[in-house]
C-alpha cells in the first residue's frame, strides 16, 4: 500500500470586496478526511510560503511525526509588489477591503468547503513583513474570528501599535513573533529604508504589557527568507 500524499489545490475565488478573482492555493494534508476537523492556517504571500518557505513539506513532516494538530493551509498569492503594498500596508488603498475579504469572504467560504474548526482558536494568519502586518491588523479587527497569528518580521508603525493598544480582549489572541537583529535598515517596497527592529521591540513590549499570550525571539539575521524558512517548523509547532 502506498503512503498517502498531501495535495495542493488551486482555486479561483471571486472576491466582491476586492472586485477581482483571487487565485488561492489550498494544502490538504495526507490524512485529509471529512470525518476529521482541521485547524486553518491562512498565509499572506501565499506563493512565497509554498515556494520559498516550503511550508507544505514542513507541515507534511510535522504531521507525519505527530508534532502538530491537523491543519489545512491556504496561501493567498499577491500579483506584484504594488498589489501587495495596496492590500497589505496599513495605508494601502485596498487594505480595508483586503481585511474584509479575509474575514467576511474567505474564512466563511473555507468553513463551508472544508471540515474546519469553527472557532477563533482554530484559525491562524501567517505572513512575513507586510504580510505579517496585515495578518495582525485583521486579527485586531476580528478578535472573535481569528485567534492566532504568526508574525515573521512585521512592518510596525503607529497604526499597528495603536490597534494593539486598543484591542479589548488580549486573552483572545495568541502571538508568535520574530524579528532579526540585523533588521535595522530594511529597504521597503516604496524604496524607503526603515528600521524594523526598534518598532518590533515596542510591539513585543506592548503584547507583554497588555497580557497577550506571546512568543518572541530576535534572531541573528536580516529581512529575508534565509531566516524565515528555517523558523517555520518551530512556528507551526508553537501554534498547533
Amino acid at each position: 500500500m502506498t503512503a498517502q500524499k498531501s495535495t495542493i489545490i488551486d482555486i479561483a475565488f471571486e472576491s466582491k470586496e476586492l472586485g477581482e478573482t483571487v487565485n488561492i492555493l489550498v494544502y490538504l494534508p495526507a490524512n485529509f478526511s471529512p470525518l476529521y476537523k482541521y485547524n486553518l492556517l491562512i498565509a499572506q504571500d501565499g506563493k512565497d510560503y509554498f515556494q520559498l518557505g516550503r511550508i507544505a513539506r514542513v507541515a507534511d513532516e510535522l504531521l507525519e511525526n505527530g508534532e502538530i494538530e491537523n491543519v489545512i493551509i491556504v496561501g493567498i498569492p499577491y500579483q506584484n509588489v504594488h498589489d501587495r503594498r495596496r492590500k497589505y500596508h496599513p495605508d494601502g488603498e485596498q487594505n480595508a477591503a483586503y481585511i474584509r475579504f479575509l474575514a467576511h469572504e474567505l474564512i466563511p467560504y473555507l468553513d463551508q468547503q472544508y471540515p474546519t474548526l469553527h472557532v477563533g482558536n482554530g484559525r491562524v494568519l501567517i505572513g512575513d513583513s507586510l504580510g505579517a502586518t496585515v495578518s495582525l491588523m485583521t486579527a485586531m479587527n476580528y478578535p472573535n474570528i481569528i485567534g492566532k497569528v504568526i508574525l515573521q518580521s512585521p512592518l510596525v508603525n503607529d497604526k499597528v501599535l495603536d490597534a494593539v493598544k486598543a484591542h479589548p480582549n488580549p486573552h483572545l489572541l495568541s502571538v508568535y513573533h520574530i524579528i532579526g537583529k540585523g533588521e535595522t535598515e530594511v529597504t521597503t517596497t516604496n524604496g524607503s529604508v526603515e528600521d524594523f527592529l526598534t518598532p518590533n521591540r515596542k510591539l513585543h513590549q506592548l503584547f507583554s504589557d497588555k497580557g497577550f499570550q506571546n512568543f518572541y525571539e530576535e534572531f541573528d539575521g536580516n529581512h529575508t527568507w534565509k531566516y524565515w524558512q528555517p523558523d517555520l517548523k518551530r512556528a507551526l509547532k508553537y501554534t498547533f
